[in-house]
């Protein structure tokens, strides 16, 4: 690799290396070398965000990496491509520059290795990507050796799913203490005894795997486990006892995908064999986050071009050694699509429903009909809290409720409820309604995926259900189709769905007020103009008017099934099935959308909140709708998803955060069951009291950008990086990163950003946590949704008291919540779950910083009881995280390099 050099670029500056020499180079130079020279790069894109840069092409690491290592985790740095392939870590960014051509040479070098596991398809793919040249396959096509065979096509050496019969009710049995207890142990491991907290919240959470007395009176424990106090494995073992004893599945739902992930490598305590694994646990998520075969095969076959067939190739790679074909979250490297600034990655997905089922030539190979079949026999099912209650409200001629659910995240309930439950009719939603039912139109080159297509043998035999999917599309053309945003710009709207929208942002714009500039907007669906009232009657009678035959269509699918024709084989079947489920969903949407509209000009219904938004972007409209959401989500969630249980556990850490049960059993649906719950708590074991403090700066005045950035620079420097700032708006986030970002760099610590960095939050968080030098900046997301034990996350900075959105939906909640009694739970809720990121561990160290002297008194006790809060200037606060934090940083670069050294 010695003729190519290699650009190693930081926000600390530019450097090439050619052979062993490395030196310092400028902006503009590193530019011009990547315009004429072919270039080692490490993730193109982010590089390009260091220069300033558009785009910059050249031979980049990680698409190499995905070529050799499909399937195989690597942290996107020097240090981290270094790990995974067995090489010494670069110490500084001299070496780091010099190590881009070795890792280059290291991996080309397996090329050849005879042992090389993802040999099989890799010179027919060499080949392809030669023709579509990619910048690699000149170096990597001639050092694979041609088979002597030809190699078989992808999709068929994936393996076929087996249909199974259905599984029958899980028998009837009491967990007792003592086998509970026993499980905990074996899970512990022999290193290890479970704390007595512990011990004493699996007891607790057998409870709810007990025979349920009576018919929608569900065994429902609401459960708080500090941190530390290890409840996965509290609920772990008796969920994994009562589903091998009485043969049952038990969901574990999560709010986060990054819990997710983590809850299905703790499942490896419960089944050690690999194998034994795969069968009894399967992690399921939304149809959206699975590779679709058939949109990869349109892909491979011309679908893609340019840099999105690349793509194609190496997720085909990947996809023939996948786990499970999950795309986000999943063995997919999170950076891998943003190599590509995501240029066909969302295609790769069934993101419109467009799925044929047994229609399709790769059915009984397809992901995600593999994990909906392996979850009806599987002993645990690792789901997120939107897909559970999503199946749990589920009712077709197959399904049966899910009777035992851990919903872990708990506090999330609440929000997941009230974005599964809500309703909104946009142009967004009402086109892509319009796909599902005619297909791709316009000239698309995807093939024929519309209802008459899926349906096309059940219309040959049943006229019925011919004439109802003629009907249906004949209903559907007077939904909104391509173009629908322009002509509303324009006030050309076509058909009555698009008039109706014209008029909500007509009145949308009316009523917003210079200070949304830039911003969405939204307004109460209140004192109505009579445009917008006059227009909702067609837009309802048409909506009205494809609800009719979808319910004779679903009826005619279900008598199919019943009369169980001759061609009515296992995969003909599972596509009627799919289609009913479809027709069920979307006929219960458009059911929404009627009485959204029966609303406009009407009486207000006292059970929901109704306004009109148009969505933008930084001034961008994309999306214009109304909008329902219950003012209490929980009352559908207790009669879809709980009363129908046998048991279900809702823990947290902050469950309760510091206030009463009151405000737990309000915001999980305990208020709407007829019976009281049980309840546990068990306070963390953490002596928060020595391990962390909290600061609250008096001198940064809200609004002073460049103090509040002086400030985080400072914080960081002090605290030697391991540092996670918390923002409350994404422009403050970048004006901030955009001022510092050079200057920490200097001093050897990274800075990362949401937002700014061209990555996804799991491979932000990934680098974060790699690197104890390292910080990041980001919003909500990060809040609650990161697991960073170590010194790697040793202080947590937040810009400002995460107040609510004054948005239409939460002005309504809070008048009905009792006020601002209101946002003071919101927000030491949110105050809570951004603490709850810094002490994860026993001997962890940390500090809290909160930028804002507004902050109250009232809401401090959102922080544990015992620690210390200060309020003190800048200068001070620095100060004492320089104090406190130096040997916590000391600490973990230690332990990094000793790890690095075994």
């Amino acid at each position: 690799m010695a003729p190519c050099p290699a650009l190693h670029a930081t926000h600390g500056g530019i450097w090439i290396a050619r052979g062993n020499e490395v030196r310092a180079i400028t902006r503009g130079e590193a530019i011009a070398l990547t315009a004429e020279t072919p270039t080692i790069l490490l993730n193109a894109p982010a590089m390009a965000t260091r220069l300033g840069y558009g785009e910059l092409s050249g031979l980049d690491l990680l698409e190499l990496f995905a070529f050799v290592h499909p399937a195989t985790f690597a942290v996107p740095t020097p240090a981290g491509l270094a790990r995974a392939l067995g090489l010494p870590p670069p110490t500084d960014d001299t070496a780091a520059a010099r190590f881009m051509a070795q890792a280059a040479d290291a991996m080309l070098a397996t090329l050849e290795d005879p042992n090389w596991a993802a040999r099989e398809g890799a010179w027919t793919s060499a080949q392809t990507l030669l023709r579509l040249r990619w910048p690699w396959a000149q170096m990597v096509a001639p050092r694979i050796a041609k088979p002597e065979r030809a190699e078989r096509w992808l999709f068929s050496r994936l393996p076929e799913w087996q249909d199974a019969p259905p599984r029958p009710a899980p028998r009837t049995l009491v967990l007792s203490d003592t086998e509970t207890q026993s499980e905990l142990a074996r899970l512990v491991g022999q290193r290890a005894e479970p704390r007595e907290g512990q011990r004493a919240y699996a007891a607790a959470a057998a409870r709810a795997f007990d025979p349920r007395i009576a018919e929608g009176r569900p065994n429902m424990l609401l459960a708080e486990a500090g941190t530390g106090i290890g409840k996965t494995l509290g609920y772990l073992a008796p969920s994994g006892l009562w589903s091998r004893q009485a043969d049952g599945a038990v969901w574990i739902s999560t709010y986060t995908k990054a819990l997710q992930r983590q809850l299905d490598g703790e499942t490896k305590r419960l089944f050690p064999d690999p194998a034994e694994r795969r069968r009894r646990v399967v992690v399921r998520k939304g149809r959206e986050n699975y590779l679709c075969l058939l949109n990869l095969e349109d892909a491979l076959q011309g679908g893609f071009q340019n840099r999105a067939a690349i793509l194609a190739h190496l997720v085909a790679r990947w996809a023939a050694v996948s786990r499970d074909g999950d795309m986000v979250g999943g063995d997919l490297p999170g950076w891998l699509p943003t190599l590509f600034r995501r240029a066909g990655s969302t295609a790769l997905t069934d993101r419109r429903g467009e799925c044929v089922y047994a229609g399709c030539p790769h059915y009984r190979r397809c992901f995600i009909e593999r994990a909906s079949r392996a979850s009806e026999g599987a002993d645990i099912v690792v789901a997120n809290h939107a897909l559970t209650m999503i199946l749990a409200n589920r009712h077709g001629p197959q399904d049966r409720p899910i009777g035992r659910i851990v919903f872990d995240e708990g506090h999330h309930l609440f929000d997941a409820a009230d974005s599964t439950f809500a309703a909104a009719l946009t142009g967004q939603e009402a086109i892509e309604l319009r796909r599902w039912i005619m297909g791709p139109e316009g000239k698309s080159r995807g093939r024929r995926r519309g209802l008459a297509a899926r349906l096309m043998d059940v219309a040959s035999y049943d006229e019925g259900g011919a004439v109802a999917i003629d009907e249906a599309l004949a209903a559907a053309a007077l939904l909104p189709s391509d173009g629908w945003l322009g002509r509303l710009g324009e006030g050309l709207p076509l058909g009555p769905v698009e008039a109706l929208l014209s008029a909500v942002r007509a009145t949308v714009y009316a009523r917003a007020s210079a200070a949304d500039a830039g911003y969405g907007l939204e307004t109460e669906a209140a004192e109505l103009d009579p445009a917008l009232i006059e227009a909702a009657t067609p837009a309802m009678q048409a909506i009205e008017g494809l609800v009719r035959p979808f319910m004779r269509l679903r009826q005619r699918l279900e008598a199919v099934i019943e009369d169980a024709p001759d061609w009515l084989d296992a995969p003909a079947r599972a596509r009627v099935e799919g289609a009913i489920h479809g027709l069920a969903h979307r006929t219960g949407m458009m059911g929404a959308w009627v009485a959204l509209l029966a609303r406009i000009g009407g009486p207000v219904d006292a059970d929901f909140v109704d306004w009109l938004a148009v969505d933008r972007v930084e001034g961008r409209e994309f999306d214009i709708g109304l909008h329902r959401h219950w003012l209490d989500p929980t009352r559908p969630l207790a009669e879809t998803v709980l009363k129908p249980a046998h048991g279900v556990i809702v823990t947290s850490a902050t469950l309760r955060g510091q206030e009463s049960w009151d405000a737990a059993d309000a915001r999980t649906g305990v208020n709407h069951l007829d019976h009281p719950p049980m309840r546990f708590a068990a306070p963390s074991p953490f002596a928060y009291a020595d391990q962390a403090e909290v600061l609250v700066v008096t001198d940064i005045k809200r609004g002073d950008m460049p103090a509040l950035a002086g400030a985080y620079a400072r914080l960081i420097e002090a605290s030697g990086g391991g540092a996670l700032g918390l923002f409350t708006a994404v422009q403050r986030l970048r004006v901030v990163h955009a001022r510092i970002a050079d200057r920490l760099a200097r001093e050897g610590l990274p800075l990362y950003a949401q937002h700014v960095d061209p990555m996804d939050t799991g491979t932000l968080v990934d680098i974060f946590r790699d690197d104890p030098h390292a910080s990041l900046l980001g919003t909500d997301a990060l809040r609650d949704g990161v697991d960073v034990p170590g010194s790697s996350l040793r202080l947590v900075v937040m810009e400002g008291v995460p107040w609510p959105r004054p948005t239409v939906l939460h002005a309504a909640r809070k008048a009905a919540g009792g006020g601002a009694a209101f946002d003071d739970r919101t927000i030491r809720a949110r105050l809570a779950q951004a603490f709850g990121r810094l002490i994860r561990r026993a001997d962890d160290q940390g500090m809290f910083v909160m930028l804002s002297a507004a902050m109250p008194s009232r809401l401090l006790d959102a922080f544990p009881p015992g620690v210390p809060i200060r309020r003190l200037p800048l200068d001070e606060a620095v100060q004492r995280v320089a104090e406190r934090l130096s040997s916590a940083a000391a600490f973990g670069h230690q332990a990094r390099e000793q790890e690095e050294q075994a």
